[in-house]
């Protein structure tokens, strides 16, 4: 469940903290196109690493870290089975394992960009970008609390799982199929709770007359700052020079890196 962690806001001062939400949103959508117009294990890695700054100045390393520690299971099935379906479909060893590397790591940075921009946006904000861009407020309010409830649901699916081995439950024992009917008294105590919280948020959300008032007003107006136009100006960058790359730049695959260098 520690992949959750890279969902919930952390309240920290920051530059990072401090960006305006649609910034960082077009940010993160910048490195999701890098990320998928390029196959080859190099550009990913670049674009791996130019984004650890941001995870050093937002202050946030120690939850960055377990995001990505709980993405390693759908990173290693990523990698088996593009190694496995490359190498039988005649490619060789080396170059099959360069390509389950690369398309790993397109999944990794993914994961990273997200990461960071749910670690440093808090969901009011979010919710206030969203609405500041004409979305229906409905639709903002529904988004912002999945947005909230994902990490919340996730610590208690943690903490039913811990109840369930105290009394003895054994996830970890079995096949396939034995571990999926092992996970029923998980998920059923998780469904109830789930239902539970929605309706206690009905219950609050018609005591305060949600939705009576169709022209809502807000306390907080969010504002382009210094910092947000600091950040465009190094997105257009990055994915200008990405696209220069990608259309008129020939990208060496590492092995052939390698055998120029040695």
């Amino acid at each position: 469940m520690s992949v959750f962690d890279g969902l919930k806001f952390r309240r920290v001062y920051s530059p990072i903290h401090n960006l305006d939400p649609r910034i960082k949103f077009i940010y993160v959508l910048a490195i999701f196109v890098i990320a998928i117009i390029f196959w080859e294990l190099i550009p990913l890695i670049v674009l791996f690493i130019i984004q650890i700054p941001f995870v050093v100045l937002a202050g946030v390393k120690r939850e960055w870290l377990r995001s990505m520690r709980g993405g390693a299971f759908l990173a290693s099935i990523i990698f088996v089975t593009n190694f496995v379906v490359a190498y039988f479909a005649g490619r060789g060893l080396a170059e099959s394992l360069e390509n389950a590397i690369a398309l790993t790591l397109r999944f990794i940075v993914l994961i990273e960009s997200f990461s960071i921009f749910f670690l440093t946006t808090s969901p009011d904000h979010l919710g206030l970008a969203l609405e500041q861009t004409g979305m229906p407020y409905e639709f903002c309010f529904a988004f912002t609390t999945a947005v909230r409830f994902v990490p919340v649901l996730a610590e208690e699916a943690q903490t039913i799982m811990d109840a369930q081995k105290a009394r003895g439950l054994e996830l970890e024992r079995g096949n396939f199929l034995k571990r999926i009917r092992n996970y029923i008294p998980i998920l059923i105590p998780l469904i109830v709770s789930a239902i539970r919280r929605s309706l206690e948020l009905a219950e609050a959300m018609e005591s305060r007359a949600w939705g009576a008032t169709k022209k809502r007003t807000n306390l907080y107006v969010l504002k382009i700052h210094k910092n947000d136009f600091f950040l465009i100006v190094i997105t257009i960058g990055i994915l200008a020079t990405a696209i220069f790359i990608r259309l008129y730049v020939p990208i060496p695959s590492l092995n052939q890196l390698l055998k120029g260098i040695f």
